[in-house]
């Protein structure tokens, strides 16, 4: 349902849709020749069914990407600020990392051991994180489910706890939301076949509502709690002062793990928010930019909980726990977090990056201010979004109310027309070492243009 705080004159919104359609059609004549022919064999066409959400008929097929811009098989040059959702935090093929993926595929690609790369990682994980003790999975909905599976066995609760419109990767238990109406945990729009009604599972609280927490722990059935420092999937929303505090004291107080998913908040920095703000979670899970691109995930947890995961697991029974894969761990996926974690994702790249995604906000800001346009943009380190409202969203709910699709597509089509790359969920930006000033103006000079068009006299 479009929002009202928008304010957008619904049949000029159609009318600049349709010019871009057009353009769109007209200039990517070789993307849709690929769909078309990719319809035969993938359902709707694409790899993953999420790629339909690309504004425009279809999505531009990729010839080569580098850095922080990519080539389309017809020919265009884009600035990349979604890179690939953060799986492309680093910028596409990093030097570092595809130096020491070629080095490492020539020496092998999966051996079921280790190699000195994991115990270098393991070393600059607990460095960053300061949690003690790490594993290995090949992504962030890995080690988020192998995460909640330990909790449960080390607490012998059933229930988890997460928060109203977060998101934990494909982890079912997390594709629950709160019902408007009634308060009552169901499960969320688009969930596709939950296994069981969410509700027997898990409990859902607002993000930044320290009383609804307290109450959802209190009964002393509750696992873990699964938290993103930050809500980043529904529209940035950021922790009130002392929520994380409060968060903190409460699982505590209720013996309730407390499990913190960096895998979007490694933007605040080289130890993601835990380290920029002095979190102090009994687990912690990242996947996406750790790897450079290759396939990676990993969680750790502090002393204590590894003495009760290690109490609570017989050595005979370890391979069949439903903890890992064949996969997980294997040799190139940890050459390539060692050279992405020491040599790409440095302290000097995020405070560059930082920089550029402070200018990008500055941009958006002033774009809003001349035609006096009520959108608010919210910032949490390199990354930067605007929402449909005046205001900072406090919760996943409030974030949600305040999209408009309509908008959010013609928004990101007009950018794709002219060579900025959006993500297609909502209006983030992220920036990479490989960004630099020039990508940022020239996407403040293509939202001012969409700006003006959509509010002009």
């Amino acid at each position: 349902m479009p929002s009202p705080i928008a304010a957008v004159d619904r049949d000029r919104l159609r009318r600049l849709m349709a010019a871009e359609e057009r353009s769109f059609l007209a200039t990517h004549p070789r993307s849709g020749e690929l769909f078309r022919r990719a319809e035969s064999s993938l359902l709707a066409g694409v790899p993953m069914n999420w790629m339909v959400k690309w504004a425009g008929a279809y999505p531009v097929f990729v010839a080569e990407a580098e850095g922080a811009r990519f080539r389309d098989v017809d020919g265009h040059e884009y600035v990349d600020f979604c890179l690939g959702d953060t799986g492309a935090m680093t910028g596409h093929s990093p030097g570092p990392t595809v130096e020491a993926v070629r080095r490492q595929v020539g020496r092998g690609i999966t051996t079921m051991l280790p190699s000195e790369d994991a115990a270098i990682v393991g070393e600059e994980l607990q460095r960053r994180f300061g949690l003690r003790f790490w594993q290995f999975t090949l992504s962030a909905t890995d080690a988020n489910r192998f995460a909640l599976r330990l909790a449960r066995q080390v607490t012998g609760r059933r229930r988890r706890l997460v928060f109203d419109y977060c998101y934990h990767g494909s982890v079912d238990e997390t594709f629950a939301t709160l019902d408007p109406a009634t308060g009552a945990v169901r499960a969320r729009k688009g969930n596709i076949g939950p296994g069981v009604d969410p509700a027997v599972t898990t409990r859902v609280v607002a993000f930044n509502d320290v009383a609804a927490l307290e109450a959802a722990l209190a009964a002393g059935d509750v696992a873990a709690v699964l938290a993103e420092p930050a809500l980043t999937n529904i529209g940035i929303v950021l922790p009130a002062p002392g929520f994380h505090d409060a968060l903190r004291a409460l699982t505590r107080r209720h013996g309730t793990l407390l499990i913190i998913d960096e895998t979007h908040t490694i933007c605040a920095g080289p130890g993601g928010y835990t380290r920029a703000h002095g979190l102090d979670p009994d687990m912690l899970v990242i996947g996406k930019p750790i790897g450079g691109g290759i396939p990676a995930g990993t969680y750790g947890f502090t002393e204590a909980v590894a003495e009760r995961i290690s109490a609570a697991i017989e050595l005979e029974d370890c391979d069949v726990g439903g903890i890992g894969g064949t996969l997980a761990g294997y040799v190139l996926s940890l050459a390539a977090m060692r050279a992405t974690l020491t040599e790409v994702l440095t302290a000097p790249a995020f405070e560059r990056m930082i920089r550029l995604a402070e200018r990008w906000e500055a941009g958006v800001n002033a774009a809003l201010a001349e035609r006096s346009v009520p959108w608010h943009v919210t910032r949490l380190g390199a990354r930067a979004e605007y929402h449909f409202r005046p205001t900072p969203p406090r919760t996943g709910a409030e974030a949600a109310v305040a999209g408009d699709f309509p908008l959010e597509r013609f928004l990101h089509l007009h950018a794709l027309n002219r060579g900025i790359l959006m993500t297609p969920f909502h209006n983030m930006a992220l920036m990479s070492p490989a960004t630099v000033e020039a990508d940022v103006d020239r996407h403040t000079q293509v939202f001012r243009a969409a700006v003006e068009a959509l509010f002009a006299s």
